[in-house]
């Protein structure tokens, strides 16, 4: 059972019952949760060079600069998730948005994306994020196509060492981000030494 306490039209504030199988018995739990629509992350790799493209974005939250896989929401609005939920098409709507929202960010055009991972954020927050690889791309010539109040001061190449270091020196600030590309890179390298 889920009922809705309060929604704004992006956030909405839930109460929910369910009954969970754990350790062999039967669980009644309540919860008090937060749900938004989805995004996407895209990481663009250069595989020959053993690059991943960044854009750098203002962050209202930060106040500031941070590096970031492009990305954006899925949905406007929290009543089209909604909708979406119920007819459970969801990954239409995901894979519609990868080529969209890299287009809009950083002005590239996305050819054959491909899932790696889709990442929950936790037991009291419902807002997933949908990581693709992305190999297979060009540089569109028009450019991004930045939305109102979206700033985004063009984008960066760094190599695998390069993220590493901004992973550790917490200039990237998305940790569900920063373990998607940690565990990409170290993934990455782990198949290189297998392949010697």
């Amino acid at each position: 059972m889920e009922k809705s306490v309060f929604n704004n039209g992006f956030f909405e504030f839930l109460e929910t019952e369910e009954d969970f199988f754990i350790d062999g018995e039967t669980k009644h739990i309540k919860r008090t949760m937060v749900r938004r629509p989805p995004g996407i992350r895209a990481l663009i790799v250069n595989q020959s060079k053993k690059q991943i493209l960044l854009s750098k974005e203002f962050r209202y939250e930060l106040n500031g600069w941070d590096y970031r896989l492009p990305g954006g929401k899925v949905f406007d609005t929290l009543e089209d998730y909604k909708k979406s939920l119920e007819l459970g098409d969801i990954m239409e709507h995901v894979e519609r948005t990868v080529p969209k929202e890299v287009l809009e960010e950083v002005g590239v055009i996305v050819h054959y994306p491909k899932l790696l991972k889709f990442s929950k954020d936790g037991a009291g927050v419902i807002w997933d994020l949908y990581y693709y690889e992305i190999t297979d791309f060009e540089i569109s010539e028009s450019g991004p196509q930045l939305e109102e109040n979206e700033f985004v001061s063009g984008f960066v190449w760094k190599s695998y060492e390069e993220i590493i270091e901004l992973c550790m020196n917490k200039e990237i600030h998305e940790d569900r981000t920063v373990g998607m590309l940690l565990t990409y890179i170290l993934e990455h390298k782990k198949n290189l030494q297998n392949q010697m």
